[in-house]
């Protein structure tokens, strides 16, 4: 089909090949935990960033692996695409290929908390008010970062309402980043759902405020950044 032809050659001619020979782990969309069999607890994320992250390193050369929570974004081509569905699944897809990263680039939206018991039939609705006990799930970026390898370059992903930076820098340093991409859900045109973003990159060493532009421009600039801090 004339697509597939296209993304044929858009893999080919689109962008110099910076990335050719770096194994790139890239992690996006949500994560469901379930309540009972008719009911999840989620969040909003489209899995539009980790989408464009992902075919943006693939186009630049690097042998991309995808682990995505359910989205109703098309996946690229050319990518290997792990779906998953639960906080636990998508743990143990990141950490059981980690060791052969590159580059680890977490920008899904993985629950912190899930139900401590799942109902096994329907929970019916009743005139009392009802409470979930959650317990936390298996924090992925802490297991990466104190077990990396040498020369593995982790990059997180921060969500802010406010404190942006002073929170997302708390995150860099707790995690054991190299790099973490914020954004301020409250900034119109940025955060879950849209086609744009507007993100500052913050290392160890500086913070690289980007303008609001869309998400492919964004994903070029974070490999952009990481190439650069590679580099150094």
């Amino acid at each position: 089909e004339p697509e597939t032809l296209l993304a044929y050659i858009e893999r080919e001619a689109a962008c110099e090949k910076d990335l050719k020979g770096k194994k790139i782990l890239v992690t996006a969309g949500p994560t469901q935990e379930s309540i009972d069999p008719v009911r999840y607890i989620t969040n909003h994320s489209s899995g539009k960033m980790g989408y464009a992250i992902a075919k943006a390193a693939m186009l630049r050369g690097a042998d991309v692996t995808l682990v995505s929570g359910r989205t109703a974004v098309e996946p690229p081509m050319f990518v290997n695409l792990v779906p998953v569905v639960t906080a636990k699944d998508m743990y143990e897809a990141v950490t059981s290929v980690s060791d052969e990263q590159d580059i680890i680039i977490k920008a899904a939206a993985v629950a912190d908390y899930r139900p401590k018991h799942i109902a096994d039939e329907k929970v019916k609705k009743s005139d009392s008010e009802m409470s979930l006990e959650l317990e936390k799930t298996d924090d992925i970026l802490k297991y990466l970062g104190e077990h990396r390898k040498d020369g593995q370059f982790l990059c997180g992903f921060s969500m802010e309402t406010e404190n942006m930076v002073e929170n997302s820098r708390k995150k860099l340093e707790k995690k054991k980043l190299d790099m973490i991409a914020a954004n301020n859900l409250k900034v119109a045109g940025a955060g879950f759902q849209g086609d744009t973003n507007q993100m500052t990159l913050i290392t160890k060493e500086d913070e690289t405020a980007l303008p609001m532009i869309s998400k492919e421009e964004t994903a070029a600039c974070i490999l952009d950044k990481i190439l650069e801090c590679m580099n150094k």
